[in-house]
């Protein structure tokens, strides 16, 4: 099968200071005509230095196959955005080549391609056109994208009075519902609201049954690992790991998924019925990790080993603030609907899932309790590893945190008896 993207070697060079620009003919006729002059004001200089350069990417290269959705992950300044730009070919690489083969949108930031003057229907039916669709076509799916995006009282305002939140709902409407075999997709998801994030990932489940290639770059480690199988971890310009996007989220976040040692647990208090034998959180599944980020999706994981079965308990992590020590969260199982857990002899693993892990950055500790519903006898157990919580920019201007007094996280909830695990 030909690849839908081949990448090979591919580098990119900016120089400190320089501005990198596409020239319009005017302009490059002007800079040529300033040319002598330029190398008369330089005469004796070197026109270049090593030191006055920066390589934002460093021989990258990988293939994606057609209809693979590939997620491209790493801290700021790391090269994502420049990949994305050389293959939208918004920018020239300095080295190494990079073919696409199919239409390809492209959604890098906020409104990228919109005319400002033309409206938002002027502007869809241009994009349709770059993309070389016929208008028959994008008569088609008109009223989907604006139906998507939201805007239809606005659809006939120029694009420069939208406001950021409409001109991205309606760019990734355009690069969502037009029809091109891949689509690039860079961090603007996080320019919406929550509803709108929701509606877009959703959206994203469909193409991938539609068979389009997308690469995808995001900081949400949730939205990568459940979108994306395959994922690569750029570092400084370079790709330092490959592979199944659990592993590589796992080296990013600094741990890694196969550690099966658990944390270390000080049990204060003990039900010789059960015994909590595991304790572990996650930012996709099956990702353990020491570090989660404010505002995205997390997981906590306790393993319990029963000794009988035990129809009627609930199972609650507190999470304790690294300020005072005082009680900041709270998630417990029979939050989720009021659910009771039926723990079955053997090893029993509770999974609470987050949407949202709604706090500050810090360093908490974490208290798990095993309890049966009635209120009787319980286990508790300290954590010895804290939580640690990065930040999120996009949570902290929402306001959505919790600090000080308890929280009520609302978690979905799972029981499983994992296989191949025997009592320990």
């Amino acid at each position: 099968m030909t690849a839908a993207i081949t990448v090979e070697g591919l580098s990119k060079r900016y120089r400190i200071g320089a501005r990198e620009r596409r020239q319009t003919f005017r302009e490059a006729l002007v800079d040529l005509a300033a040319a002598p002059l330029r190398r008369l004001r330089s005469f004796g200089r070197s026109s270049y230095r090593e030191e006055d350069s920066i390589w934002a990417l460093s021989d990258v290269s990988f293939e994606v196959q057609p209809g693979e959705v590939l997620g491209i992950i790493g801290r700021n300044g790391a090269g994502k955005t420049t990949l994305l730009k050389v293959l939208s070919q918004i920018t020239d690489p300095t080295e190494g080549s990079a073919r696409l083969r199919g239409r390809v949108a492209s959604l890098l930031e906020v409104g990228t391609g919109f005319h400002q003057e033309l409206t938002g229907r002027e502007n869809v039916y241009l994009s349709g056109a770059v993309l070389g669709m016929k208008k028959r076509e994008i008569d088609r799916r008109f009223d989907e994208i604006v139906d998507f995006a939201g805007v239809e009282q606005f659809v006939d305002t120029p694009v420069k009075r939208y406001s950021s939140g409409m001109r991205v709902r309606l760019g990734f409407a355009v690069a969502a519902f037009l029809e091109s075999e891949i689509l690039l997709i860079d961090e603007v998801l996080a320019v919406g609201d929550a509803e709108f994030q929701r509606k877009c990932l959703g959206q994203m489940d469909s193409i991938t049954e539609q068979g389009r290639t997308i690469l995808f770059v995001s900081h949400s480690m949730g939205a990568v690992g459940k979108l994306c199988p395959r994922s690569l971890l750029l570092e400084r310009g370079q790709v330092r790991a490959s592979g199944e996007s659990a592993t590589v989220i796992a080296q990013y976040l600094g741990s890694t998924p196969e550690a099966e040692d658990g944390r270390e647990l000080q049990h204060s208090r003990q039900d010789p019925r059960f015994a909590v034998t595991d304790v572990a959180w996650e930012m996709a599944p099956g990702t353990r990790t020491s570090q989660c980020i404010a505002g995205e999706p997390a997981t906590f994981v306790v393993d319990i080993d029963a000794r009988q079965p035990l129809p009627d308990m609930k199972t609650g992590v507190l999470i304790h603030s690294p300020v005072d020590g005082g009680l900041v969260a709270g998630v417990w199982s029979q939050e989720a609907e009021g659910k009771v857990l039926r723990l079955e002899e053997g090893i029993n693993r509770v999974s609470l899932h987050l949407d949202c892990l709604a706090l500050r950055p810090g360093r908490y500790s974490v208290e798990v309790h095993v309890v049966e519903h009635t209120r009787g006898p319980k286990a508790i157990v300290n954590v010895a590893e804290p939580l640690v919580v990065l930040g999120s920019s996009r949570l902290e201007s929402s306001g959505n945190l919790s600090w000080l007094g308890r929280a009520r996280l609302v978690p979905d909830v799972e029981c499983t008896q994992p296989s191949g695990k025997g009592r320990k």
